[in-house]
């Protein structure tokens, strides 16, 4: 699943937010992770952030004593707010059959990938039609299928509010997903016999991949989500955890169909958007960080 934009009415309520709401020191924690994370992708130090993102980020800002300026928000904003609207337009354009024909080659490579074999859990999104999200109905379907002493650990995403905070949950069964708002499948919060599914935070072990959603996209890694945070706050609690607990990092990938690939410096990046390890996209895998071209040797 991807993220739904929360923030209808932007400038006003985005700057509200800004004024009033506290936050913790999320800027460096943040900026730590990305650079610790992927030390090629610098930050750039004029952009700020998405709009969930955005509100947690001037908080920071004020409360640390730095100044802000209003306009310099507006045009992060603005310029975010356009790039969304003119890839959304372009998936919505997108011939079906050629969406179809995408969908099959991207899960193609994925579950043929010697990375996705060699992966002992993962999470991955469960593909939305209605948001035009790359499918991952095979993959998902390809780990599920597997007898119980070989298959992979599983989670999926959970939205828990509009704050940006999601879960990762574990599932054994597409049965365990429930209809929700715009008839995203998501996993209940207990199982069938009433126990507590498995959150990934609280897991024993690491998960090895991460199969990330999002609006666009570019070949040094960039992301662009849908303006909710979900990913980038979860991405950053999660690289968190594991540096605490010396887990070796996930691969970060992400799914994209080609009209979602654009070009490199037009994605709005700042020390909180999680960079990507690779791309997959119809045209075969693409790898960005180091790991990602240890993975495929």
């Amino acid at each position: 699943m991807g993220a739904i934009d929360c923030y209808p009415n932007s400038k006003l309520k985005l700057q509200s937010m800004f004024l009033h709401r506290k936050s913790t020191n999320l800027i460096s924690k943040a900026k730590e992770v990305a650079l610790v994370a992927h030390p090629h992708v610098m930050p750039s130090p004029t952009i700020r952030s998405s709009a969930a993102n955005l509100t947690r980020t001037m908080a920071a800002i004020n409360k640390d004593g730095i100044g802000v300026d209003p306009h310099e928000l507006d045009a992060i904003f603005e310029q975010k707010r356009s790039l969304r609207s003119k890839v959304r337009k372009a998936l919505k354009n997108m011939d079906p059959i050629l969406r179809s024909q995408e969908d099959n080659a991207i899960e193609n490579i994925v579950v043929e990938s010697s990375w996705f074999k060699a992966s002992k859990s993962l999470c991955a999104y469960v593909s939305s039609p209605a948001l035009l999200e790359v499918g991952t109905s095979r993959i998902i379907s390809e780990v599920l299928s597997s007898s119980a002493k070989e298959r992979k650990k599983l989670y999926v995403p959970r939205v828990e509010d509009r704050n940006s905070n999601m879960k990762m949950l574990m599932i054994s069964s597409v049965k365990d997903l429930i209809e929700k708002s715009m008839n995203i499948l998501e996993p209940a919060l207990v199982d069938s016999d009433g126990n507590q599914r498995e959150d990934v935070m609280q897991a024993s072990d690491p998960v090895d991949l991460f199969i990330v959603p999002g609006l666009a996209f570019d070949k040094s890694g960039s992301r662009l989500g849908r303006s909710g945070g979900y990913y980038d706050l979860f991405l950053k609690n999660y690289l968190e955890l594991t540096k605490k607990k010396r887990w070796k990092q996930p691969l970060l990938v992400a799914l994209s169909y080609s009209v979602q690939i654009i070009e490199d410096g037009v994605i709005p990046v700042t020390p909180f958007d999680i960079p990507m390890d690779a791309l997959v996209s119809p045209a075969g895998f693409i790898p960005i960080s180091g790991a990602a071209l240890r993975r495929c040797e």
